[in-house]
């Protein structure tokens, strides 16, 4: 054995999940294709600080560029719902590389610039065909990334619906004052099908714009250059700079499916566990059975199954209600739209607390209090195909 547990891929997940096998004690190798672990360009660069709370970390002001007091989110007829809730603009490359300093000092033996070609299993142990040769473990971690191609050599299928997969194209950009506001706006419509729009202030003349859209392919610059567009009427710009582009996907609609198997597991990206803390969070849950598993030298789908079980009672319902809005956001009418938002425009939304069901059934209340009619159109909307 080269060691107890091979992780492949150094994405958020795949680095708490080799930590945290590797602090209770596990021979972790944690191989990543790239010279260099991290993703500087990577569309996503904000996030709440609550859903980082989720993983039990810190935030460390080292990564973060800019301090953020919430989220505006904008309906096609530029209503506003105003979300107020700490954020932050990171600086993804500080961010890795501060995650990647704490596998290190965990005792992970990190590999870059190693490519997973193949992977077999004979005999309760895995061979690791790599760009540098054969790896051989008791266990592996998957997460290298949305269509996981080692996931699909092992006949899995981690995504329940790789189809609803929402594509991204994201800018930093420059224009005078761009990146001054301390909140990040969402815009929802038509115009980005299935989920947002974004303007990110990261300070300064720089910010981000962004595009995520669902069911329309993998290319959707035509929908980013029309984003681009309709931002620099909003708020009256003549120009904007470009500086670099990044393209991806977000799994965020596309729910985690098939994530052990013997001897296996998926995790982050992989597994549609979208979100930056999020799939943190699942990776800590992932790195901690696995590490048990060798310790009980039992690597059975069955005892690999706790990763599956604590992360539904952690997160499948909201999971599962994050998909129905966006699948209804995605059927809605840009009026009905404004309808809905309507409803919440102006309002303190502090009572929405609770977990994921107790959300959901106070929303319900509110829009059925307010504005019957809104909340029949949304169920209307969640109707079509």
């Amino acid at each position: 054995m080269d060691a107890d547990i091979i992780v492949i891929g150094a994405s958020p997940a795949g680095l708490m999940a080799a930590r945290n096998a590797a602090l209770k004690g596990v021979n972790v190798i944690l191989i990543e294709r790239k010279e260099v672990i991290g993703n500087p360009t990577h569309p996503a660069n904000t996030f709440f600080k609550g859903m980082f709370d989720r993983a039990g970390e810190t935030v460390d002001p080292g990564y973060v560029i800019k301090n953020l007091k919430g989220a505006h989110i904008v309906a096609p007829s530029g209503a506003e719902v105003v979300v107020r809730s700490p954020a932050y603009f990171l600086d993804r490359k500080k961010f890795d590389e501060y995650y990647a300093q704490q596998v290190s000092k965990a005792g992970v033996d990190v590999r870059t610039g190693i490519e997973a070609l193949n992977v077999i299993r004979s005999e309760g142990v895995f061979s690791l065909s790599t760009n540098e040769g054969i790896l051989k473990s008791k266990l592996v971690i998957i997460s290298d990334g949305i269509n996981s191609r080692i996931a699909g050599l092992l006949g899995m299928k981690p995504i329940k619906y790789p189809r609803d997969i929402a594509w991204s194209m994201e800018a930093e950009v420059e224009a005078p004052g761009l990146g001054e506001p301390d909140m990040f706006e969402y815009y929802v419509g038509n115009h980005a099908p299935g989920w947002k729009s974004t303007y990110s202030p990261c300070r300064g003349d720089r910010a981000t714009l962004g595009v995520y859209v669902r069911r329309h392919g993998t290319d959707v610059s035509s929908f980013f250059d029309a984003w681009v567009e309709r931002f620099k009427k909003i708020k009256g710009l003549n120009d904007i700079s470009f500086i670099s582009k990044s393209v991806g996907g977000d799994p965020i609609a596309a729910i985690p499916r098939e994530i052990v198997a013997e001897g296996v597991m998926v995790t982050g990206g992989s597994a549609a566990q979208s979100g930056i803390g999020y799939a943190m969070h699942a990776g800590q849950m992932c790195g901690d059975v696995a590490a048990d598993a060798i310790a009980k030298g039992n690597v059975s789908t069955t005892f690999l199954s706790q990763y599956r079980t604590r992360w539904n009672e952690e997160y499948r319902n909201e999971y599962y209600l994050g998909r129905i809005a966006l699948e209804t956001l995605r059927k809605m009418t840009d009026k009905e739209i404004d309808a809905m938002m309507q409803v919440f425009e102006g309002e303190d939304l502090s009572f929405i607390q609770g977990n994921p069901m107790a959300k959901a059934m106070r929303t319900g209340m509110f829009m059925l209090k307010k504005k019957p009619s809104s909340l029949l159109a949304y169920r209307a909307a969640l109707r079509r195909k």
